[in-house]
């Protein structure tokens, strides 16, 4: 019969026709939504960058399972972004630009001193890990991952603009926390496979014999990209 539903108490209660076809409607434009943030952010997450380069290089200089922790740190930051997104970051860098500024130099700063930090180990040998500091090794991974994911604050705005462009006009409380694990999923996943691919044993081998150039280029890499993200600062 239409309009009736059984409630959790096995008695029956009536719903309007009305309401349940706009807790439809509803339901349809957040799964809309989730599916348009997934698109854009997955688009986004596989585009290279420092979190790319940091992930691959700890994924073929230490181990799986460091790669790994490094993959799971950029799906914290990744979380970061999203709750930060999600409580109005936006409004409050277009609000204050002087502090969207001091963000991008800090930034910027950051990501040049980890790639001169690559750059100078170019020549190191690699450290032989022993059991007793394997997890001391996986925290510094994930700590490392993290850093480097959040200290972009273009990120930031992406995920506020993606955010901007697909949310529903309301949303509850358990769509907000839907949206943050599937945005941990998606930064996780990517760079989880990332470090799973490059942490193999041709990868490797490749690496310990190119491992001064290897270093070297993704040192500079990461250098040019902090110039660039503290440049813009000032272009701005």
């Amino acid at each position: 019969m239409a309009g009736v539903q059984p409630s959790s108490f096995g008695a029956t209660s009536y719903a309007a026709p009305g309401k349940a076809q706009r807790t439809f409607a509803a339901e349809m434009e957040d799964l809309s939504a989730l599916l348009g943030v997934i698109t854009a952010l997955t688009v986004g997450v596989v585009s290279p960058g420092p979190s790319f380069v940091m992930v691959a290089r700890t994924a073929v200089s230490s181990s799986r399972s460091e790669g790994v922790a490094a993959a799971i740190g950029m799906g914290a930051g990744g979380v970061v972004f999203a709750v930060a997104a999600l409580l109005g970051l936006q409004g409050l860098l277009l609000a204050v630009p002087s502090l969207y500024l001091v963000l991008k130099v800090l930034g910027g700063l950051y990501l040049g001193y980890l790639g001169i930090r690559i750059w100078l180990s170019a020549r190191q040998p690699l450290p032989v890990v022993g059991l007793a500091s394997g997890r001391t090794t996986k925290l510094k991974s994930l700590v490392l991952g993290f850093t480097t994911q959040v200290s972009n604050p273009k990120t930031a705005i992406v995920y506020a603009s993606v955010f901007a462009a697909f949310m529903p006009a309301t949303q509850s409380l358990t769509f907000d926390l839907v949206l943050v694990a599937l945005v941990f999923t998606i930064e996780a996943s990517w760079y989880a496979v990332v470090a799973l691919a490059l942490s193999s044993e041709r990868p490797r081998v490749a690496y310990l014999r190119y491992k001064a150039w290897v270093d070297r280029i993704a040192g500079g890499v990461m250098v040019v990209l902090g110039l660039k993200l503290a440049a813009s600062a000032y272009r701005a």
